[in-house]
């Protein structure tokens, strides 16, 4: 591909990749069919590509234009956080495009690595689709992705499709939507040559058919596991109050925490009118000081207070708030509620996964002249990893809960982890207030749908500024507080049979798998002809 001819048509397959992935991951339901052609304008132009600088060159390409038309309003979002000009938060951001988006370029060179070897033994021209989508999989797991996004996410849209989570998270869909994408392209490809193929016709109509029946029985087996009375009653509380450093330099810390409080004293109290309640659930962080060791004086009576205010309500309440352990300090969800003997018990949960350079630095790297360059990012420790915490309810009941704070909510392993141990329910508690007005906290929001999907557990997530839902089994959310909203919800989790699945025993499986398999694949068509 050396003509002005082919490099405008390897450009324009790089375009139209593009803007099909841009309205495939809207997350529409009339849009789902996209993704089983959004991959096939760039495949087919790395198939006329000569050379492996020409096929990284299109791999790179399409993850700086994918990065910039999936991802356009990260940059705007971290200028307001972090105050720094947009037009630098937009040139690092596309820079370090083709680190988060490696699988672009990986894929680009390994299929035009497999089809030189293919050109010399025509038997194995079934190796470049395979190999492609076992690379592209595989580099997906370990490549460093501040979203942890894939192609099969936008199958969220489809109730029956996304039940395939279950088998190999959303890697697992992915997968098969690569397949699909290259039985088109072999399609068009024999069209334009010699005819119609009928094999990957065929091909792509069994996976389909596959995908879309697994899915089916496996929703119809989830909605027989789910019982229509409510095993558990949630209040919680969305007070839509953000930009809360801010708001401490203008009013002061004290008067900003106690506004805080309030709010969500009364807002509780609205939810405890109108009906009893098993738990009540703040979001992160709505307590921005540490609880339980305190700083001040002001703030051991507003621990007291809060103590109190959960004694005299006689209903257990989960929050965000720090902890503290000597020097080092933690985003955490505290539990307040009844002990064994019938007084007030507390225990905490810290968090693990922190989003990088925002919330924590590595101690490697970690220098006076870093946060002077980086004056926003966080001096939070991460936490012991996956740990189940056994809430005392009032009666005696102990809910064995998975904890999960934010980020944690994209890292498939890490919620797998927390409920083997045996949960109930995922409690995720999340503050998207940086990222409201964006498509950040409906994504933020499938993401968790997709952990609640791969292990069969319901999800009950309590954010500050939206969206607050419950999540069942099937991933499908109700009780939705939406972006920038300042409400209560009462949401009603019901009893359910506990059902096993692959992605729950085994986590985040199919990523190594799939770079195995791809290095025995390679190494296998080396071989003498």
């Amino acid at each position: 591909m050396t003509s002005v001819k082919g490099w405008a048509g390897a450009l324009l397959g790089v375009a139209a990749t593009t803007v099909l992935f841009a309205a495939f991951g809207q997350l529409r339901p009339g849009w789902v069919w996209l993704g089983v052609v959004a991959m096939a304008p760039w495949l087919e132009a790395l198939d006329r590509v000569r050379s492996a600088r020409g096929a990284v060159g299109l791999g790179l390409l399409l993850s700086v234009t994918f990065t910039a038309a999936v991802f356009g309003w990260f940059p705007g979002a971290i200028a307001a956080y972090s105050h720094a000009p947009v037009w630098l938060c937009w040139g690092v951001f596309l820079l370090i495009a083709p680190v988060l988006e490696l699988q672009f370029i990986a894929a680009a060179w390994v299929r035009w690595y497999a089809r030189r070897r293919g050109a010399e033994a025509p038997r194995l021209a079934w190796v470049p689709p395979v190999l492609t989508a076992l690379v592209y999989v595989g580099t997906e797991w370990f490549t460093p992705k501040l979203f942890a996004e894939t192609l099969g996410h936008a199958l969220y849209a489809s109730e029956t499709l996304r039940q395939g989570a279950d088998l190999a998270g959303a890697p697992g869909l992915t997968l098969g939507l690569l397949l699909i994408n290259e039985c088109v392209v072999s399609v068009a490809q024999g069209a334009s040559r010699r005819g119609l193929r009928l094999r990957p016709v065929v091909l792509a109509i069994v996976l389909a058919v596959v995908g879309w029946g697994y899915g089916w029985v496996r929703l119809g087996q989830v909605r027989s596991a789910v019982h229509s009375a409510p095993s558990l009653v949630v209040g919680a509380v969305q007070a839509n109050i953000t930009n809360i450093e801010k708001l401490a330099a203008e009013q002061g810390t004290y008067e900003v925490v106690r506004n805080i409080l309030d709010t969500h004293y009364a807002m509780s109290d609205a939810l405890l009118r109108s009906g009893p309640l098993d738990l009540l659930v703040w979001p992160e962080t709505v307590y921005p000081t540490t609880f339980g060791t305190p700083k001040s004086e002001d703030g051991g009576a507003l621990d007291d207070e809060i103590r109190s205010w959960v004694a005299e309500r006689g209903v257990p309440l989960v929050f965000g708030t720090y902890d503290l352990d000597g020097e080092r300090e933690f985003n955490a969800a505290m539990f307040l509620g009844p002990s064994a003997t019938g007084e007030l018990a507390q225990s905490a949960y810290r968090k693990t996964m922190l989003f990088p350079l925002t919330e924590w630095v590595p101690d490697a790297v970690d220098t006076p002249s870093l946060r002077a360059m980086l004056p926003w990012t966080g001096r939070w420790k991460r936490g012991p990893g996956p740990r189940l915490v056994d809430f005392r309810l009032n009666g005696g009941r102990v809910l064995k809960v998975a904890p999960l704070i934010c980020y944690e909510a994209v890292f498939p392993n890490y919620v797998a982890a927390e409920v083997r141990q045996g949960a109930d329910l995922i409690l995720t508690l999340s503050n998207d207030s940086w990222f409201s007005g964006t498509p950040a906290p409906r994504l933020h929001l499938m993401h968790a749908a997709f952990r609640s999907i791969e292990t069969r557990t319901a999800q009950v997530r309590v954010t500050n500024s939206g969206i607050s839902a419950f999540i069942d089994p099937a991933g499908t959310w109700t009780s939705e507080l939406e972006d920038n909203q300042r409400a209560g919800t009462v949401m009603r989790v019901p009893a359910a049979d506990r059902l096993s699945s692959l992605a729950g025993a085994w986590g985040d499986w199919l990523g190594p798998v799939a770079l195995v398999l791809a290095v025995v694949l390679g190494v296998w068509i080396r071989r003498p002809v």
